[in-house]
């Protein structure tokens, strides 16, 4: 009776196990069983659908194109606030697109930091927006900014990285630095980013067990958050932007999980093996850094421009990790990005 009773026992436990590691399939926007497609959409070489939207300027009109990517828990209808009046003066164009997963754009089970670059390459082709752009990546979507320095350098007219993300496994970071950085964060994400790093294949187990707290900002724990940040949030709060609803209509996995995985995965390249795609002054990249940024240390973005001097950098005193999302802050890094 023993053997039977602990195969038993072995096969139920290895069932339990296999489910609890294993996502549910996503619900793929105009699928049977997903969400309706409710935006315009590229279909990308691969048969994947990307989703977009357009604003300022009519692009035939404009000056500057600037591609926009969202961060992490964000999509396409996120608002800069950015004044008409400044937009008509510098006759920008904004593309925004959610990144795969998000939104109306269809999942990437291939999705890595360099399908970032491409995916954003290839929505400019289908959109035609010229042979060089500008990009804006704010928060976690710095890391397709970089991907964009390192794999399509010349279709880029400029490029700004607001409150950037960093991968504190970045061998280029010294080891103070980055265990400094990390020990600043709070214990749960600390947990949280080791298991997407080491462990990428319990990671959904992670997020979706409750014996121990995962990711603060998912949990809604307001003391990753600086005054200013608190400040905008209150505003937020009292209007809510369009869109929000659709973010993780595709499944939890399939957005926020793999962003996390790709970005605090290991890279296939390093930030110091980028080469100043703009040798001539015809084109800049920034930093811009909120000194009160509680999410990503100051430290760590100012080190990289330190030991990479072609990025300019921008160290704002008074702001958080949402800096982009003050009038003044927001209208200075467009004047600068394409004034330059």
């Amino acid at each position: 009776m023993i053997a039977p009773i602990a195969v038993a026992l072995t096969v139920g436990l290895l069932g339990w196990t296999y489910r609890a590691l294993k996502p549910p399939p996503p619900k793929i926007c105009g699928s049977p069983d997903g969400p309706p497609v409710t935006s315009p959409r590229i279909k990308l070489s691969d048969g994947r659908h990307l989703a977009y939207r357009e604003a300022g300027v009519p692009r035939e009109e404009a000056k500057y194109k600037i591609v926009v990517i969202h961060g992490f828990g964000s999509s396409k209808d996120l608002n800069l606030p950015a004044s008409e009046e400044l937009v008509e003066e510098l006759r920008i164009y904004f593309l925004f697109f959610d990144r795969s997963g998000y939104g109306d754009s269809d999942p990437n089970p291939s999705r890595s930091v360099k399908s970032e670059a491409y995916d954003v390459q290839e929505l400019a082709d289908k959109l035609q927006i010229g042979s060089k752009f500008y990009v804006i990546g704010i928060s976690m979507g710095a890391y397709p900014v970089y991907s964009c320095l390192k794999y399509i350098p010349h279709r880029l007219a400029g490029a700004s990285l607001v409150a950037p993300f960093v991968n504190y496994w970045w061998p280029c970071l010294p080891a103070n630095l980055s265990n400094d950085a990390f020990s600043r964060l709070l214990a749960q994400d600390q947990w949280s980013f080791r298991v997407a790093h080491y462990t990428p294949w319990l990671f959904y187990w992670w997020m979706s067990q409750k014996w121990f707290p995962s990711l603060s900002i998912l949990a809604g724990n307001m003391a990753i958050f600086s005054q200013s940040d608190l400040e905008i949030l209150k505003k937020w709060s009292e209007a809510p932007s369009v869109g929000q609803e659709k973010i993780q209509q595709q499944g939890v996995y399939e957005s926020l999980h793999r962003d996390i995985m790709v970005s605090y995965g290991k890279w296939e390249f390093d930030p110091m093996d980028l080469i100043n795609p703009f040798p001539n002054n015809e084109g800049s990249v920034y930093i811009w850094q909120g000194y009160e940024d509680r999410i990503i240390s100051f430290q760590v973005n100012r080190y990289l421009s330190e030991k990479l001097p072609w990025i300019h950098y921008h160290e704002v005193p008074d702001a958080g990790h949402l800096l982009i999302f003050e009038s003044k802050n927001c209208e200075a890094v467009l004047r600068e990005l394409v004034q330059r």
